[in-house]
């Protein structure tokens, strides 16, 4: 890291009165601070890492305060990095002045997946293994250390047998119609026309236990007349809400809109809630011709793909087999929850490229049933299926003990947005660049992957439209390398429907009612992700209206 990045995420700190996901600050002032191991052990299994800044004072609105010692402090640091943390951790550290005082950076690398968790060896695990959340360190669950230790090799939990289950269990039907495929598509394997014993157990779902012969969980899922009467919890779920937040209540008085489950055999199961949920939808008239067509608020392909993932990759580990998939429907929002996080070297980031299977066989049975696609289209097809409806990107929300797909139903490119692109019509700007305008108008910010999943383009061509966004003036650039994300300059104000209220005004309407708000909180009665909440504060804040009081997770805003 060069002297001019550490003073680019010193002034991004400053700004945003805050630390984020990726960025942890330290005083240092009086030595080196205790308990860093948390830090270096959330930053390295963070994906992407992080860098611990030392030399600010955060309870003094991050002013620049200098280190004691700079060379103890980093050589403690790397004797804690190489010899108490496991595996051992090779911090890059980076020096500069600042106002005549020494800041240091120190930045961690994401481990591989094959070596995750990283933890402080005195303490083992799990109380030694920290996981990032938000701008704090937690220490990881007994489930999330499995999570990441299951990571490393092939998970067989699909493969296990269902002991109180037969092959009486199995819907002879699918299971007959499953084999007379296969004999279609694989005309040379001979073991599917053995004994159907033996198929299935060659087919694996079916095992041996002892003279019996038991459907394993994967058959059972696939083929089992009903799954749930083992595992009353391997369901799907879905509740309609009435506005944006969860507790929002009906005129009435009632939480909920709709509350349904959904049982039976996974390809059953997932067809049954796809629909349910599809007619649960507003729907939009488009007249093509003398015909009429119902356009639904999310397209159904992105939504069955969402479902279908769900199914095939969550975690049917001991663990949460208590744990179902849940999908939940807002007033703008619809979420498809899913027991387990992402498996193997599998990140947000790098989704539609890279491809891991947790459960190789149940994602075997799935394909030959064309309950999924050959692996590897699905999340494409979900992106181009959203793209075609003008919808934005799905959010992607890896939580380690979950993984939550949100997808949004505003249109991107509605006639308030055109009209307030039509503001820039002198700049050069391509489509790709518009759009991503209008999203960091509705989002507060854009990065690097958010643009390439937009507009899909590689990681190159993103780098250098954004960066002719900078060059013209129109967005701003924060932080530096893999934490740079990008913001509207300051003169760019978003055009509100008349009679509608402004984010802001929102905001201050809730301070003046309640005293004072915290991050969650403007998160809630916005609607919105964690960074547009942090770009609402931080303007009321830059413009004198809101302050910040306490510091952390502490954090609340006040008038000013």
């Amino acid at each position: 890291m060069t002297p001019q990045e550490i003073q680019e995420l010193v002034a991004d700190v400053q700004r945003r009165r805050g630390e984020s996901d990726s960025i942890e600050v330290k005083a240092a002032h009086g030595g080196t601070p205790k308990r860093l191991y948390e830090s270096l052990s959330a930053f390295a299994n963070r994906p992407g890492g992080g860098v611990v800044l030392f030399g600010l004072d955060e309870s003094g609105d991050f002013a620049v305060s200098g280190v004691g010692n700079a060379q103890r402090l980093q050589e403690e640091i790397a004797h804690l990095a190489s010899s108490e943390m496991e595996p051992p951790l090779r911090p890059n550290f980076a020096v500069d002045e600042i106002g005549g005082e020494t800041v240091i950076a120190v930045e961690i690398d994401e481990l591989s997946a094959t070596h995750k968790p990283c933890f402080y060896k005195p303490a083992g695990l799990p109380k030694g293994a920290y996981l990032r959340v938000g701008n704090t360190n937690r220490q990881m669950t007994d489930y999330e250390v499995f999570g990441y230790l299951s990571g490393r090799g092939q998970p067989t939990h699909d493969e296990e047998l269902v002991a109180d289950a037969t092959l009486d269990d199995l819907d002879r039907s699918l299971v007959d119609g499953y084999l007379d495929r296969l004999r279609r598509t694989r005309p040379r394997t001979g073991y599917l026309d053995a004994p159907i014993e033996d198929a299935l157990i060659r087919l694996h779902v079916c095992r041996r236990d002892g003279t019996a012969c038991r459907p394993t969980l994967a058959g059972l899922l696939t083929f089992g007349k009903f799954p749930q009467e083992f595992f009353p919890q391997l369901m799907i779920t879905f509740v309609q809400y009435y506005g944006t937040t969860e507790e929002e209540k009906t005129p009435r008085g009632e939480r909920f809109l709709d509350n349904q489950r959904f049982e039976g055999p996974i390809p059953e199961m997932i067809t049954r809630a796809e629909d349910y949920v599809m007619a649960a939808m507003r729907k939009a008239s488009l007249i093509e011709g003398v015909f009429r067509r119902d356009v639904p608020e999310y397209p159904r392909e992105a939504f069955r793909e969402a479902l279908a993932n769900a199914a095939a990759h969550r975690d049917y580990s001991s663990y949460v087999r208590g744990s179902y998939i849940r999908v939940r429907m807002f007033a703008d929002r619809l979420e498809v929850q899913s027991p387990g996080g992402l498996h193997g070297n599998v990140t947000v980031d790098n989704l539609e490229d890279e491809h891991s299977t947790r459960n190789a066989r149940l994602m075997r049975m799935m394909e030959d049933m064309h309950v999924v696609e050959n692996r590897g289209s699905g999340i494409k097809s979900m992106l181009q299926a959203l793209r075609d409806a003008n919808l934005e990107p799905p959010k992607f929300d890896d939580r380690r003990s979950s993984f939550l797909v949100t997808f949004r139903n505003h249109t991107l490119l509605n006639p308030q947005a055109i009209a307030w692109l039509n503001q820039f019509a002198n700049h050069p700007l391509n489509d790709r660049q518009r759009l991503a305008l209008v999203y960091v108008r509705q989002h507060g910010q854009i990065t690097n992957p958010d643009y390439r999943r937009l507009n899909r383009v590689d990681p190159l061509a993103a780098g250098r439209e954004l960066r002719s966004l900078v060059e013209s003036a129109l967005v701003e650039q924060e932080g530096t390398g893999r934490w740079t994300s990008y913001h509207l300059t300051e003169w760019l104000t978003r055009t509100e429907e008349p009679g509608h209220p402004t984010d802001e005004e929102r905001v201050l309407t809730y301070v003046q009612e309640r005293g004072a708000i915290t991050n969650a909180s403007c998160r809630k009665i916005l609607g919105v992700n964690d960074d547009r909440a942090y770009y609402v504060l931080k303007r009321l804040c830059d413009a004198g209206q809101l302050r910040p009081d306490g510091k952390g997770r502490y954090r609340k805003y006040v008038l000013s």
